[in-house]
């Protein structure tokens, strides 16, 4: 029995074993014990396998380093000065063991620049010691260098993770919670753990742009949201706005999904796991949901006639661990703003399950039933919006015009002033004087 409640008997799993036994027997003989090891690791933590790559990568510089060591010490002759090795034709030095371990000793204090080594005598010693203490600084600190980050990043993601995991048991024991609700919460993070499914996608994917993010929510929940009936035959982009609003959640073993007659605010996509239709003792089980079923859409879209509006119909516990996505409906109703046609097909697929399913309510003789304050709402904001558009375009309008008059009153005015004096000489009220109060007016 796994996590998710299931018994597996992988028969097949056994076979395939048993008819590469042979293969892998070979295969084993062919490969030393660090080998053996290294692979065995690599495939619980990949970047293990970085770090042997990195570490063999040094072990194979300081092995060539002592090759080199040793011929330059055989071609300036053995122990003619303190630098090279000593003598071979000594009994304490003339064996092979012995002359690879003081060379690979050597080679070791030199490369990684510890030094402390008999000092160079020769022309040809000191440019070799310089080139070798080269090596060690430039390729020997990036290699550690790489190591040691690799090591803190492994190191990193499981310190964060247990930070959230105390600061909970914390706060648990300083409201005294239960330990049997404690346990279960701490089996909760554990069962996250163990199962790679501590990341936040969000957080992952936020850095993306809208159009990347959208095609990798495409490629892992498209398919998964075609199986729920009401999204079948919907216009494609509905349903990628639908998969973006998508959110996993994860039930431990005995959690109630929703209960029977509460309010629904959100449908359900199995993805992982297995759900029990229950009774409201919550022992006894009257079905059984898996992988791909889903509950919940109807609620969700407020159909009217539906006996039980808006609340759910069914206690739907959990069995073992589950992994389901989640589409809350606000998150729904905001998607198909954007797509009438494809909520009143919504609302008529969900009318016609309810039907079959004898949910829904007879409707009047004229087949509408009352309407609901939130489309006189809707309707009335719209009729708004409209009168506002066109209050607007009238004051523009408005505007537009007076502009258009003062400007023709003062350039009569200029004109008149530039006509001659007769019109002002008589003492008479002159034209200017006339067209004040108009431009008083309309300014």
């Amino acid at each position: 029995i796994n996590n998710m409640g299931d018994v597996t008997v992988q028969m097949r799993a056994f076979s395939e074993l048993n008819v590469r036994s042979c293969q892998l027997s070979v295969l084993s003989l062919k490969l030393n014990p660090s080998e053996c090891f290294i692979i065995f690791i690599s495939f619980k933590e990949p970047i293990i396998l970085n770090f042997f790559d990195q570490t063999e990568t040094g072990t194979i510089i300081i092995y060539l380093n002592t090759c080199i060591y040793f011929a330059i010490s055989k071609s300036l002759g053995f122990r003619s000065d303190q630098w090279v090795y000593a003598n071979i034709s000594d009994p304490e030095f003339g064996t092979l063991t012995r002359g690879y371990v003081y060379c690979l000793y050597w080679s070791t204090l030199t490369l990684t620049t510890i030094g402390e080594m008999p000092a160079p005598v020769r022309d040809e010693e000191y440019l070799f010691v310089v080139f070798d203490f080269l090596v060690g600084v430039l390729i020997f600190a990036t290699i550690v260098g790489n190591i040691g980050a690799m090591i803190s990043n492994m190191n990193a993601t499981r310190a964060e993770f247990q930070a959230h995991i105390d600061a909970i048991k914390h706060y648990m024991q300083f409201r005294k919670v239960s330990k049997e609700l404690e346990a279960r919460v701490i089996k909760w993070f554990d069962y996250l753990w163990t199962n790679k499914k501590a990341i936040d996608e969000q957080d992952v994917l936020k850095n993306l742009p809208n159009k990347l993010r959208a095609e990798i929510a495409i490629n892992v929940h498209l398919d998964t949201l075609k199986k729920v009936r009401i999204f079948q035959d919907c216009e494609a982009g509905l349903l990628v706005e639908l998969v973006l609003k998508l959110r996993p959640q994860v039930f431990s073993p005995g959690d109630y999904i929703c209960r029977k007659g509460h309010i629904g605010k959100e449908m359900y996509i199995i993805k992982e796991g297995r759900l029990a239709v229950v009774a409201d003792d919550g022992v006894t089980q009257f079905a059984h949901l898996t992988a791909g079923s889903c509950f919940g859409e109807i609620s969700i879209l407020n159909i009217k006639g539906s006996k039980m509006g808006n609340r759910r119909t069914a206690n739907i516990r959990s069995i073992g661990y589950s992994d389901l996505f989640c589409l809350s409906k606000d998150d729904l109703m905001e998607a198909v703003m954007e797509y009438p046609d494809a909520k009143k097909a919504l609302e008529e697929r969900g009318r016609q399950i309810l039907l079959k399913e004898g949910l829904l309510e007879e409707m009047d003789a004229g087949g509408i039933g009352e309407e609901r304050v939130e489309e006189k709402v809707e309707r009335l904001e719209a009729s708004l919006e409209i009168l506002q558009t066109r209050f607007a375009r009238l004051l523009a309008e408005y505007t537009a015009t007076q502009q258009r008059l003062k400007q023709r009153l003062t350039a009569l005015e200029c004109r008149t002033r530039h006509s001659g004096s007769g019109f002002f000489s008589d003492g008479n009220e002159t034209l200017a004087s006339k067209t004040e109060p108009y431009t008083a007016q309309w300014s």
